[in-house]
């Protein structure tokens, strides 16, 4: 029977209702959950997951994996800075950003208060200082990753003016200015952690009108000061999240068509002027690129699932200079900030551990790359923003939960194409790898920072389906010793998986004493900074062949 209601139920009949049904009672659920799923009209979503959980645990099977290193297949090589990360450019100027959650909400035990109407967004925003690109911990940190990809973007790039000369002054048209002293504390910070460098330029009101051609008064001021500074821009997309047109930040009035002219005026004026710098783009949220793979869900591109946007064909289509990297950003969907305006979109964290929920950044990759194959043909893949939820991340995002999601999307990228994936961001919002003024490390930061220092480039087809337990990844060693490097997921919140090892491996462990800790552990030790922010010891352990059970909701890096 299909429950759905459109009008105020009786507090008897929302009560008999719950008291009935045993098996969601049994579930995850909370009855706040029920009573939220309820006011979004999605009871029967909500029943069918407490029967799916039920019958998992009367079930009670587990999951075997055979690992056979001597049978891999070789699938490609990818970019040694696969794992990169974004720097909001409203960290560089200061500005506003999501609000941070509360210990509650990040915990699970106090419901975020939804939004009424999209009119009331700027109630979720408040006021960061700049980011202080100079503090030790900070570039320690990110200096541990390795070389990486720095993207310094965002909506607020789209709208900031370039204000080198120090007049003080925001012209009209624009939303916000970056000083000089700003703009070379970023590039210093780039270079201490020997990094790569990604930016967008304005385009905006202040800058020309819809019917006026772009011009290149504000980006020719960024590109020739990073130049005689010594870091010349690396690598540019045009605009951040171009979909979104006027909405983005663009002139108002602004076309698809006033685009393309824009975008081809940009490429060809960087081509003459730079020609070292990699064009990336168009930098697309596409929201209907996923309407065509044939699942029921939806989403991948945060906000842009839920606002008006226009397409990568509309983008694209028509444009006379090419692309050399092709772009697109990929959210799971909407957060708590936004889920009671946009509830289609959001994911409850009771399903961030299963299988549709971890299939969208798999989904999202091969969906784009068919664009990838007609606008770029060959070229490798950026995904310049990657996180959780739009919106600065689910409540979860900053906690242990987050990481099989983070670390599947790596392993999934990498089996799909070559190319770069940006986590948003590096300490912004409650994505970000590190807590924002802090600088404290979070759950992915850790996940990330192994994934970096045990997989390699190459990457191997495992010959094991994808399924819950047994999220299997391959690559070579990152020491680059002989030998392969296996990432596996149990995913199951309840089982746990059965591997047979042929030899002798080391093993890494990632796990939390609950879902949502904000402390992530190896190998059962919590991973904290120590004294003068040394690094947690981060060493395997030794795993002898034969049978290894893996407990539920753990990642397991295994080192033969």
């Amino acid at each position: 029977m299909r429950l759905k209601y459109k009008k105020p139920i009786a507090v008897r009949k929302v009560l008999g209702l719950w008291k009935h049904c045993e098996y969601v009672q049994k579930s995850m659920y909370s009855f706040g959950d029920y009573l939220y799923c309820l006011k979004r009209n999605d009871i029967v979503q909500f029943i069918k997951m407490g029967f799916y959980i039920e019958r998992k645990r009367n079930k009670a099977m587990k999951t075997n994996i055979t690992l056979q290193p001597e049978k891999l297949v070789k699938l490609r090589e990818v970019n040694p800075m696969m794992m990169s990360y974004n720097v909001e450019m409203t960290e560089v100027t200061g500005g506003t950003f999501w609000k941070e959650y509360t210990p509650g909400q990040i915990a699970g035990t106090e419901q975020f208060p939804p939004l009424k109407s999209l009119a009331d967004i700027s109630n979720l925003m408040q006021w960061y200082n700049a980011i202080d690109s100079k503090n030790p911990r900070l570039r320690k940190l990110a200096k541990e990753f390795g070389p990486a990809w720095v993207r310094v973007s965002g909506t607020w790039a789209t709208k900031t003016y370039y204000d080198f000369e120090g007049t003080g002054i925001t012209p009209e048209g624009y939303q916000n200015r970056m000083t000089k002293e700003q703009w070379l504390n970023i590039l210093d910070f780039v270079d201490a952690v020997g990094g790569k460098l990604l930016i967008s330029v304005a385009n905006c009101q202040g800058l020309h009108s819809a019917e006026e051609p772009w011009n290149p008064s504000q980006a020719e001021k960024i590109f020739a000061l990073s130049k005689e500074h010594g870091h010349a821009i690396d690598a540019v997309e045009f605009t951040n999240e171009p979909n979104m047109m006027e909405g983005t930040g663009f002139p108002k009035g602004y076309t698809p068509e006033q685009f393309r002219r824009d975008q081809d005026l940009f490429h060809k004026w960087v081509r003459t002027n730079y020609p070292d710098t990699l064009i990336v783009g168009p930098c697309t949220t596409d929201s209907g690129a996923l309407a065509t793979d044939g699942e029921e869900r939806g989403a991948g591109a945060g906000i842009g699932d839920v606002v008006q946007s226009c397409s990568t064909d509309d983008l694209m289509k028509g444009c006379t200079e090419k692309l050399d990297v092709f772009s697109y950003h990929y959210y799971n969907g909407i957060s708590e900030r936004l889920a009671s305006v946009m509830p289609k979109g959001h994911w409850m964290a009771e399903e961030a551990t299963t299988e549709p929920y971890l299939a969208m950044a798999g989904r999202c990759a091969r969906a784009f790359s068919k664009f990838r194959d007609i606008y770029c043909p060959g070229a490798e893949m950026w995904v310049t923003e990657s996180g959780d939820a739009g919106g600065g991340g689910d409540t979860w995002a900053s906690t242990y939960l987050d990481v099989l999601r983070t670390l599947n999307e790596l392993g999934e990228f990498s089996n799909v194409t070559n190319g770069v994936v940006f986590h948003n961001t590096l300490a912004s919002s409650d994505y970000g790898f590190l807590q924002h003024s802090t600088f404290m490390p979070r759950p992915n930061y850790f996940a990330a920072l192994l994934w970096t220092r045990l997989m390699g480039t190459t990457v191997y087809e495992t010959g094991e389906q994808i399924r819950e337990g047994a999220h299997v990844f391959a690559h070579s060693r990152k020491d680059g010793k002989e030998g392969v490097c296996y990432l596996i997921i149990n995913n199951s919140t309840t089982d746990e998986t059965l591997v047979e090892l042929p030899k002798e491996a080391v093993r890494y462990t990632l796990s939390a004493e609950s879902l949502r800790s904000s402390v992530m552990q190896l190998n059962g030790k919590d991973l904290l900074l120590g004294e003068n922010d040394t690094l947690p010891e981060l060493d395997g352990v030794q795993q002898p062949a034969g049978s290894l059970s893996l407990a539920p909701a753990t990642c397991t890096f295994l080192v033969l």
